[in-house]
């Protein structure tokens, strides 16, 4: 059975407006449905609503009893979340195991006659470092696109001719600085704050200057390479291909919230009702880099279950 607690109209209002995962049961406490949202709160409330897109989720509402939630650190990590957790077990209101959006890696090319960023796809063999894996081919193409405009890697290469040629001039690059703009483009795709921040703020120039020159396309080109490039280096621990194995626990107002990672996937996700004491030894297990997440998520697992004066 659920764990007893709010009536799901009152926890659907506890929800945060952050990104995250959410998972509807029935009163026997089955798993109906898991989704994934930019806005939990937002997405969860609107199965209340007109269901237009979702029209086949109509009859599957009224058998909903009760809302569990897991907040992420971004939409990019909420979708790999969702993926994980529908390819080890699907729901029968989901339609799909897995996701949409296909899994990629960027490889950087750091040679004197190939440097750029490219993208590959899972199993595919490669040279040169690979970041990722990613969500989405498309999203990803639009990032790396973004890079080479912000960096124009690609045209500081050795042996350039004709439109490359006058490229690197007019951009401004030439091989003296590619193992600098090599390093850029490493720190970026580790999410190096201060790169970051100066690569969107060198792409937010070009889309207002194209905006202001009247290149309406140019600018709503560059704004989907932005986009797409906050996708890829926004924060995702979920799916780590190199992490190994682990459990994580957290427990906060008389539950404890438990995620299990396999091969770097945390694909399970599951809470009881128990005494801290009970806890205690998976909670002071629970790596530390994981320890605030799991306590988070337990901090909103309880505020979901719990009586008004306990929240």
């Amino acid at each position: 059975m659920v764990t007893v607690g709010l009536p799901v109209p009152a926890a659907v209002a506890r929800l945060p407006a952050e990104p995250g995962v959410y998972r509807f049961r029935d009163e026997h406490g089955r798993v109906l449905y898991i989704g994934r949202a930019g806005d939990l709160r937002r997405r969860v409330r609107s199965y209340w609503g007109s269901l237009r897109d979702r029209a086949h989720l109509r009859r599957m509402v009224p058998r909903i009893a009760a809302v569990e939630a897991v907040v992420c650190a971004s939409e990019h990590e909420a979708a790999w979340l969702e993926r994980n957790l529908l390819e080890h077990r699907k729901p029968y209101w989901n339609r799909s195991r897995g996701g949409q959006e296909v899994p990629v890696f960027i490889r950087l090319d750091p040679g004197p006659r190939s440097a750029g960023l490219t993208i590959v796809h899972e199993g595919q063999t490669a040279t040169g470092a690979l970041f990722g894996p990613y969500l989405g081919g498309l999203k990803v193409r639009l990032a790396v696109s973004a890079l080479h405009r912000s960096l124009s890697l690609a045209y500081a290469g050795d042996g350039l001719t004709g439109s490359d040629a006058d490229m690197a001039r007019v951009r401004g690059v030439d091989p003296a600085g590619r193992e600098s703009l090599v390093a850029k483009a490493m720190t970026l795709l580790q999410r190096d704050p201060a790169v970051v921040a100066a690569v969107r703020e060198d792409l937010v120039r070009r889309r207002d200057g194209a905006a202001a020159a009247l290149l309406f396309e140019v600018a709503g080109r560059i704004q989907e390479e932005l986009a797409a490039m906050e996708w890829v280096v926004a924060p995702q621990r979920v799916t780590a291909p190199d992490a190994g194995d682990a459990v994580l626990s957290g427990w906060a107002g008389g539950l404890q919230v438990t995620f299990t990672v396999r091969a770097g996937r945390l694909r399970e996700w599951s809470q009881r009702a128990c005494t801290e004491s009970a806890a205690r030894r998976a909670v002071e297990a629970t790596p530390p880099a994981w320890a605030e997440f799991a306590h988070r998520n337990a901090e909103l697992a309880a505020r979901l279950t719990s009586s008004p004066a306990l929240a």
